[in-house]
């Protein structure tokens, strides 16, 4: 753990500001565009603080690995369609995750080397959580990407013993967080990370369908805290407070897709494990589907003095947004307001 110079803690506490800043811009579609610029100018000082105050080894290396992580995510921002943008975000946080358990790890191999007087107990416990959380949310995360890629089933993955290994594998990481905290060992924080690896894959596989974005709102909470707790053990004050938002906006947005869909996370999460079906499985209906095109709408909302438009993901995966605009345009022609939520 190094020591922050004063100036630099004040030029993280501005981009800690910066990110309180993009989160209420993101609010709402209008300052959407510019909450965005301000985090990630906010993200870009953090970045290069390091390299003004820091006397850092293995420089070539350090931005090489910066250079290619840029130049993958500008590539996949610009490429992927807006119908794979949940598991875009899904494996950018899975990432995150996995960034957050494997610095974990490196700081708890220096702090092997101190007294165990040196070393306070809430660092060690901080540090297990950094590996353990971080370790489910990149494996749970893979897994989502993979189900929303259609790269494995989408539907919910049960086998028999699956609640005994997945309560087994909670039990071992119990017990291997222990033994970091209690003997600050190296080996037991490596075994720690691939336990929560095991744990990410049986948590996600039971969950399908629609569920999976919810999960990975979920997943992206794990990862938020994850980098609070890093940022704890490294003294970073701007990878505490991003990392708090992260998490705490994470947990609410989690707790608002399950309410919307009249769900509880636990339902959404282990109901696959308890034999009842899920409302996001992707099981199959025999209800009569009623096709309408644009002029049969527009006439059902002609007596509307006042329309509003809430666009979402089954729009875009129909890509109907044409089809909507046609609707709007003979709306308008009858003199109904439309907005656009």
């Amino acid at each position: 753990m190094s020591a922050v110079p004063t100036w630099a803690q004040l030029v993280y506490l501005l981009c800690a500001v910066g990110f309180i800043l993009a989160l209420k811009g993101l609010s709402g579609p209008r300052t959407a565009r510019t909450g965005n610029l301000i985090g990630a100018g906010a993200a870009a000082v953090a970045v290069v603080l390091p390299f003004v105050y820091l006397d850092l080894d293995h420089l070539p290396l350090i931005i090489g690995a910066i250079a290619l992580g840029s130049l993958g995510g500008v590539l996949g921002a610009r490429r992927v369609q807006m119908t794979q943008m949940p598991q875009m975000v899904a494996l950018f946080n899975g990432v995150g995750g996995g960034a957050a358990a494997l610095v974990a790890l490196l700081e708890l191999e220096e702090l092997g080397h101190l007294p165990a007087s040196a070393v306070g107990t809430f660092v060690l416990v901080a540090t297990a959580f950094t590996v353990l959380v971080g370790s489910v949310s990149f494996a749970g995360s893979v897994i989502t990407f993979a189900k929303l890629q259609d790269l494995m089933t989408s539907r919910p993955v049960v086998f028999p013993g699956l609640p005994v290994a997945f309560a087994a594998a909670l039990v071992g990481s119990v017990v291997l967080g222990w033994l970091v905290v209690d003997g600050t060992l190296l080996w037991a924080g490596v075994a720690l990370g691939v336990m929560g690896l095991l744990v990410g894959v049986l948590l996600v596989l039971p969950v399908g369908g629609a569920d999976v974005p919810i999960v990975i709102s979920l997943l992206n909470a794990f990862t938020g805290l994850t980098v609070a707790a890093g940022g704890y053990v490294l003294g970073n004050v701007v990878l505490l407070v991003a990392g708090t938002l992260v998490g705490a906006s994470g947990t609410f947005l989690t707790l608002l897709m399950a309410r919307a869909m009249g769900r509880s996370v636990p339902n959404i999460l282990f109901g696959a494990l308890k034999g009842c079906s899920t409302l996001g499985a992707g099981e199959a209906s025999d209800r009569p589907v009623r096709s309408a095109g644009p002029e049969d709408v527009a006439i059902l909302l002609g007596y509307a003095d006042r329309v509003i438009i809430v666009p979402g993901y089954g729009l875009a995966v129909a890509q109907a947004q044409h089809t909507l605009r046609e609707l709007v345009e003979l709306l308008q022609a009858r003199g109904t307001r439309v907005d656009y939520a």
